[in-house]
């Protein structure tokens, strides 16, 4: 159309960087809007941080921001007895402790289906291992916890991966691999405040601080940096907090050098974009502009690749609640107990002298104060110096103090239990068991968070892994009995949308073998003769921790998975049996197959059944031969 109306390639290019800068204009305004919208949400996790940290004097300022508290008097104690931080952290570890293991479960009973589910749970629990997740999982966590909202990040690493070639320039080629990252809420930027999910916003902004050099790497565009003091964060913390000022403990903003904010701006799929759309802008030039980068949806469409996970939910909210908010009051009140105390403390030990005007030098006594043995000089006539009375210690320091400590478990949802200290009145293992087991109920809120965030990051990871994984991906996996498998996979058999995501609570090695004994002792893993099976002895042994001596010893997988492979070779011909075969595990396998709806299916299902009606006669030949061998000696 231009070129019909005579519109030369200069003017051409003109009005495309015309039409770049403006859409760069619109994307930094739409940023500093959404800024300015969420300023008194990031007022409070400032606060919160601080608190955490060990800065407990400071509250959020009227113009924004947090501002640290003047003192009454010179005087007067300000130490901090941080009771949130171990709250916090206590909370971290039970929720790391009990974080679900993903699996996958087939969709149906089909061997394709159980294989895909198969494959899934190993390229998913593969993919953890590589990336670190667990590393990724518990910075999320504490974002989560101390400000509401933690994020994730699922994308696409060009670079990561192993080394496959060496292109024409002699740059080193990879294959890939995903990229799970943990995102602060300070980046996160949604384009309506009251959106309760991801799924339910339009468009949403993650912004950071970058390098100029970063920039250029990435993008190829050279930008001008600055100097950026609002988007970075630095926290400090010391057992000595509360005695400096807020710019050396706690969190504040610190000064990137020669740095730009890296804006992207993700729009969900519309009838203008039925690909939605990606726009990257830094330092006023727009770096990029096209679809969404990933086919990362339920339907195969694209989506947000991001994933938040929320400490409490809000209604109407986007950003969850912090267990901060609620310990701030109960923390200054325990604070001011503590210093009050202390300071009654110190005048019972120091005491207030009283003396009357003129008979001895205040001065020196101020200096030295009443040293033992010192000689006190009073002027004659006048009155001698005595301390003044300031009473006994209240009670109610006492029972205040107690009753906020009791008010710190009630409101974190952490009991004495989980931090060590066994509840007096509480003897009973059966007692003990109770208050663990209410203790986990108190988080199953957050727990449900941490599992529905790791079924989407899970969903993500194989989506990721189908859609540029390839024909040959080498993986190395851990199969049944813990036995080492290194196999290639074809990326179009992770059918990611005819499997279904379910979790596996975690359990300590006491918790495992507490049940393993109460289930042997209920006659569980015992047969009709009180033997224990030999799959049993082995998940007995693994329980216990000799799950090496499992492996050097046990050969009952490896017959069952020679039977597996005879079961295809017996689709298509015969197949003999070879004497060193378990015979039992043989039959029991290849009945299995008889039973599946796979053989149902068939369309040569009787010539099938007659080949294995003879494969598993011999087994049997074979194996009451054996029997009446071992009857004769």
């Amino acid at each position: 159309m231009l070129d019909e109306l005579g519109i030369s390639e200069e003017e051409k290019k003109n009005a495309k960087e015309r039409e770049e800068a403006k859409l760069a204009a619109e994307v930094t305004a739409d940023f500093e809007r959404r800024r300015e919208e969420r300023r008194a949400v990031e007022s409070g996790w400032l606060l919160n941080m601080n608190f955490y940290s060990g800065n407990q004097y400071c509250d959020v300022s009227p113009l924004g921001g947090v501002a640290s508290e003047d003192m009454q008097f010179y005087w007067q104690s300000r130490r901090v007895f941080n009771h949130i931080a171990p709250m916090v952290e206590a909370r971290i570890a039970k929720l790391e402790k009990l974080r679900p293991k993903l699996s996958v479960r087939a969709f149906s009973d089909e061997d394709a289906d159980v294989k895909a589910a198969k494959l899934a749970t190993g390229v998913l629990r593969y993919a953890q291992e590589r990336i670190r997740f667990a590393e990724t999982a518990a910075k999320a966590a504490v974002w989560a916890e101390v400000c509401g909202s933690g994020f994730y990040k699922v994308a696409w690493d060009e670079r990561g991966g192993r080394q496959v070639a060496v292109d024409g320039e002699g740059a080193p080629v990879y294959e890939g691999e995903v990229s799970v990252t943990a995102v602060s809420p300070f980046e996160i930027y949604p384009d309506r405040l009251n959106a309760e999910g991801i799924e339910e916003l339009e468009s949403l902004i993650h912004a950071r601080v970058a390098s100029v050099d970063e920039v250029y790497e990435r993008f190829g565009v050279e930008v001008s940096g600055k100097d950026i003091s609002e988007l970075t964060l630095i926290g400090y913390s010391e057992p000595s907090a509360g005695k400096k000022p807020l710019e050396s403990v706690g969190m504040h903003f610190a000064t990137a050098k020669n740095g730009v904010v890296l804006i992207e701006r993700y729009r969900k799929p519309s009838a203008a974009y039925p690909d939605g759309r990606l726009e990257i802008v830094a330092g006023g030039k727009l770096l990029y502009a096209g679809a969404l980068p990933y086919v990362n949806g339920e339907r195969g469409e694209r989506v947000f690749p991001f994933v938040k996970q929320d400490c409490m939910r809000l209604p109407s909210a986007f950003f969850g609640a912090s267990i901060i908010d609620r310990l701030i009051p109960v923390q200054r009140a325990y604070n001011a107990v503590r210093n009050r105390k202390h300071e009654f403390l110190n005048r019972l030990s120091m005491g207030i002298l009283t003396v009357e005007d003129g008979s001895v030098d205040t001065d020196e006594l101020s200096e030295e104060g009443l040293l033992p043995g010192k000689i006190l000089v009073y002027r004659q006539g006048g009155k001698a110096p005595e301390m003044l009375d300031t009473g006994s210690f209240p009670s109610e320091f006492a029972a205040e103090e107690e009753w906020l400590e009791k008010e710190f478990s009630l409101i974190s949802g952490v009991s004495d239990l989980s931090q060590n200290s066994t509840p007096t009145q509480v003897t009973s293992a059966t007692g003990l068991q109770l208050l663990l087991a209410q203790d986990e109920s108190r988080l199953s809120g957050t727990l449900k968070s941490v599992e529905n965030a790791l079924k989407e990051i899970g969903r993500q990871i194989l989506r990721l892994y189908r859609e540029f994984a390839g024909s040959a991906r080498l993986m190395t996996l851990t199969g049944e009995n813990k036995r080492i498998q290194v196999r290639y996979f074809n990326a179009t058999d992770l059918s990611v949308n005819d499997v279904q995501f379910e979790t596996e609570n975690a359990e300590t090695p006491e918790e495992k073998r507490a049940t393993v004994l109460k289930l042997y002792e209920a006659g569980l893993l015992t047969d009709e003769d009180g033997r224990i099976s030999t799959v049993n002895k082995n998940r007995v042994l693994e329980a216990f921790g000799f799950g090496s001596f499992e492996n050097a010893r046990d050969i009952s997988a490896l017959h069952i998975a020679k039977a597996s492979e005879e079961n295809y070779e017996l689709k298509s011909g015969e197949v003999g049996v070879d004497d060193y075969d378990d015979h039992e595990l043989h039959i029991t396998e290849h009945t299995r197959y008889l039973l599946s709806s796979e053989l149902k299916k068939s369309t040569k299902k009787a010539e099938i059944k007659a080949r294995f009606a003879a494969h598993m006669q011999a087994h049997k030949a074979a194996y009451q031969k054996e029997k009446q061998e071992k009857a004769e000696v």
